[in-house]
């Protein structure tokens, strides 16, 4: 009753004062009610200084299965959530400069913008010595609230089984068939997914059910053939004013922090596989601190998609 007496008493204060005289009078005479948005201290380690050590490791990762050339990497998500953008920013911390390897849109829409199933590589080097990192990125159609929108989710699941060819447009209405010319009927090692990320923008309202049925189908499908998955959450600096204004501020966020536990318990990722990222957006020059969170996701993707691949 008394908080219920205090909240009546503040919104009168604040009819009375108006917005602006209401808030430096708060600014003035804190409460003890009044809460910090941010946590004293991280409650995850990232070691920000790290950038090279880091870049060095995924530079000189090589799978060690002489049939597998790549370690595929299946993005899948919602639409909008940053897919492409993620694999923008992977191509830029790897190149050291800006790129565009996937086309992505800066407008938030409900239509996935992504319309083939599409291998993104990362070159090394230059010129007559230009080579690929052995790693690369499949970008898939966004899932969409509701039937016959979006990627069906049975494309993803024979795309992790390496069934869809490079190139085919997903059709909301019909899965692929294997009378599809996109089906590839004998899919080698090379062509099947290593690691599933999830990918999801902490800047949106709850997951529609339609959608999140769709996640839990297709991580059921990952979890039979034992395939790793983890998830990233994106557009951080978005949804919380204290990681934009400092995005070391990421790990101290109790916006964040809440928002990846209730993602983790509604797609049934642990906590210790969501890792948060801001994709390059209006940046024109690489920053050190967007690379760390990028690396960080990065590399544990290699870690567990090399596991997987040495149990092949």
């Amino acid at each position: 009753m008394a908080r219920q007496n205090e909240n009546i008493f503040n919104q009168r204060l604040r009819e009375w004062l108006g917005v602006a005289a209401y808030s430096a009078h708060v600014a003035q005479f804190p409460t003890a009610e009044a809460e910090s948005p941010t946590l004293d201290e991280p409650w995850r380690e990232l070691r920000w200084g790290e950038k090279q050590k880091n870049l060095k490791y995924v530079q000189e990762y090589k799978p060690e299965q002489d049939d597998i050339r790549y370690l595929r990497i299946l993005l899948y998500g919602p639409v909008g959530a940053g897919k492409s953008s993620f694999i923008n920013s992977v191509s830029n911390v790897l190149r050291g400069r800006m790129t565009i390897p996937a086309l992505a849109s800066a407008m938030t829409s409900d239509k996935s913008f992504t319309k083939k199933y599409e291998t993104h590589k990362f070159i090394k080097g230059r010129g007559s010595t230009k080579t690929f990192y052995p790693l690369v990125f499949n970008d898939i159609m966004g899932l969409e609230d509701g039937t016959d929108r979006g990627v069906h989710a049975d494309d993803i699941k024979l795309a992790l089984k390496g069934h869809v060819k490079e190139g085919h447009k997903f059709n909301p209405v019909a899965p692929i068939s294997q009378n599809d010319p996109g089906y590839n009927p004998t899919p080698s090692a090379d062509d099947k997914v290593h690691v599933l990320v999830c990918v999801m923008s902490a800047n949106t309202p709850q997951m529609k059910s339609s959608v999140l049925e769709k996640m839990k189908s297709i991580r059921e499908a990952a979890s039979d053939l034992g395939i790793p998955q983890m998830a990233m959450m994106t557009h951080i600096d978005e949804a919380c004013g204290e990681i934009e204004k400092e995005l070391k501020n990421v790990y101290k966020s109790k916006y964040l922090k809440k928002k990846m536990k209730d993602f983790s318990a509604a797609v049934g990722i642990p906590m210790n596989c969501i890792f948060p990222v801001k994709n390059y957006s209006e940046e024109i020059d690489l920053n050190d601190d967007v690379d760390a969170l990028v690396l960080s996701a990065l590399r544990n993707m290699i870690n567990f998609g090399d596991d997987f691949i040495e149990k092949i």
